[in-house]
């Protein structure tokens, strides 16, 4: 019998079920594999500092599902958006918890997207989309704007700056969840004007400290809903953004 185990997962395994999630061994199969894709990826492209088995297993793929406490269901055919996906995190770990959504990861970089669709395919993901294109472009083109239910952002700039991002690529009354260190609360706050402007509010701040240790303290996912329309002037032009949040 496969194991969690002896497919060396057991640490995302015993933990993800304090998130109320059962990995299947067919699940954990996957998430051993995009290891070893990750590690052999990160030969050729600078995907993650972090590559030690045990170590993704809590900073990535536990860390991603984490979206669970801000977003309990994801439905089948729901569509995802990962913004600034990077070596897939948190989108593809959610896909693999999720099957049934449809997944786009978006990634500037193009050493980066050719890593994606290798995992993709080496995973054997069905409804994933891999494009190589930066978020405020994407916010601006037909098929993407407005069409999505979630938008996740695990990235380092600002809240205000994500809002930007991931609003206009959101459906009405679709959520941005972004991750976010012990500056959240704070950003939180800080981004007044941005959801003014763009049409969201906080639904909600949800702290990460239930599952400190193994995962560090002080982690926080913010939850923004959009609520009305994003004037079509945003997204801002490339670079804009993240050099002047709103």
């Amino acid at each position: 019998m496969t194991t969690a185990a002896n497919l060396g997962m057991q640490v995302l395994s015993e933990q993800a079920e304090r998130l109320g999630l059962h990995l299947t061994g067919d699940q954990l199969g996957q998430f051993a594999r995009y290891t070893e894709l990750l590690q052999a990826g990160n030969r050729r492209a600078n995907l993650t500092a972090i590559t030690d088995s045990e170590q993704v297993q809590v900073r990535h793929y536990l860390d991603s599902l984490t979206a669970v406490l801000a977003m309990r269901e994801w439905r089948d055919g729901a569509r995802v958006v990962d913004i600034g996906a990077g070596a897939g995190f948190p989108g593809v770990p959610l896909k693999i918890a999720f099957p049934g959504i449809r997944l786009t990861l978006a990634e500037s970089v193009g050493k980066k997207t050719a890593f994606l669709r290798e995992l993709v395919s080496e995973l054997a993901l069905d409804d994933v989309e891999v494009v190589t294109v930066r978020a405020e472009d994407l916010g601006r083109t037909e098929g993407y704007r407005g069409q999505f239910d979630v938008a996740l952002a695990r990235g380092v700039t600002s809240l205000a700056a994500l809002i930007e991002y991931a609003l206009p690529l959101c459906k009405g009354h679709g959520h941005l969840l972004a991750w976010k260190g012990s500056d959240g609360p704070v950003e939180a706050k800080m981004s007044v004007n941005a959801l003014d402007e763009l049409g969201g509010k906080i639904a909600g701040l949800h702290s990460v400290n239930s599952l400190s240790p193994p995962l560090p303290a002080d982690r926080w996912i913010i939850s923004v809903e959009k609520v009305r329309r994003t004037p079509g002037r945003y997204p801002r032009r490339v670079g804009v953004p993240a050099k002047q949040p709103l």
